[in-house]
């Protein structure tokens, strides 16, 4: 049966969301839930990326530290300039740099992807620690903050209309394009995509570039919501976005995964750290239970190939 992984996810969704509903009416109430979305659109932007990248049989654990990079950059050239224009296309130019220095040494050393965001992921951090030597920086003025706020339709948060976007257009480059099967064949087999005539490093790559872009634009919207720029931000929100990918069937073996899983894998982590929080109040139960989520999404992969192969 097909997309049989999906209708898993949307029922422990389901699931989950009436027995928040009877356990806390309010936090199950559109406009709640709507409040409560602003938590979540930086995994979101970056699950994109790394979605893609998983599907290949690659990682990328540097994410985080590229936007604490960014993010230093950001604020940087805004104490000197003034300028949010100048200062967000730094952000968004530090974070592409980034990726596609991956892209560069994973496709030209022909080392293992996590080995090398391994090394970025600490270098990338430190490089934001050392050049901003612990400063923070904020007050980047209302029109910036509004970049996080509320949208025009349906009480949505601005970032949730780019994310929506991405997700459409990545969906259509992977089901419709030969790029799209080009990613599925590296990760089915690498070896014989490259014999075949896929472009293997140049897609592995871009799709790090792109990576790296996303953590830059994904920068923008952690310091517009919180108004703060420093090299600290977004620590550990890779494990999140990994779980996030791995849990909506992404496998990280490569060849199998797509965009309509992640976005389940999003939502189903979103809520359930949400409803702990409120619920419980308990934070180590959060990381527990996305533990536990992520274990259960491994093995119904393993059972659902299984099945397959049967």
């Amino acid at each position: 049966m097909k997309h049989r992984h999906e209708i898993v996810l949307v029922l422990l969704l389901l699931a989950l969301l009436v027995g928040a509903g009877w356990l806390m009416p309010t936090f199950v109430q559109s406009r709640s839930q709507l409040i409560l979305s602003k938590h979540l659109w930086e995994t979101a932007i970056l699950a994109i990326g790394m979605t893609l990248i998983i599907i290949t049989g690659g990682i990328d654990l540097s994410v985080g530290s590229a936007m604490g990079m960014c993010a230093v950059a950001f604020g940087i050239c805004h104490q000197r300039t003034g300028s949010i224009a100048l200062s967000s296309t730094v952000c968004i130019a530090v974070g592409t740099l980034g990726g596609a220095t991956n892209g560069w040494l994973i496709s030209r050393l022909r080392v293992h992807p996590l080995i090398i965001t391994l090394a970025t992921y600490a270098g990338f951090r430190g490089i934001a620690e050392g050049v901003s030597q612990g400063a923070s920086y904020s007050q980047f003025g209302d029109a910036f903050a509004r970049l996080a706020g509320e949208g025009p339709w349906f009480g949505l948060p601005m970032p949730a209309y780019l994310f929506v976007g991405l997700a459409v257009l990545t969906a259509i480059v992977l089901a419709r394009t030969p790029v799209g099967r080009f990613i599925y064949a590296m990760g089915h087999n690498e070896t014989a995509a490259k014999f075949s005539g896929v472009p293997v490093d140049r897609i592995k790559s871009w799709l790090y570039t792109i990576s790296g872009l996303l953590a830059g634009v994904a920068t923008l919207i952690y310091v517009s919501r919180f108004d703060s720029a420093k090299a600290d931000v977004a620590t550990g929100i890779e494990l999140d976005v990994i779980t996030a990918v791995v849990i909506g069937g992404t496998s990280i073996f490569g060849g199998r995964g797509n965009i309509v899983g992640t976005c389940l894998g999003l939502l189903l982590i979103h809520e359930t750290k949400l409803f702990v929080g409120r619920y419980y109040r308990v934070e180590e139960l959060k990381s527990i239970l996305v533990g536990l989520l992520l274990i259960g999404a491994l093995l119904s992969q393993r059972l659902f190939v299984r099945k397959d192969r049967d």
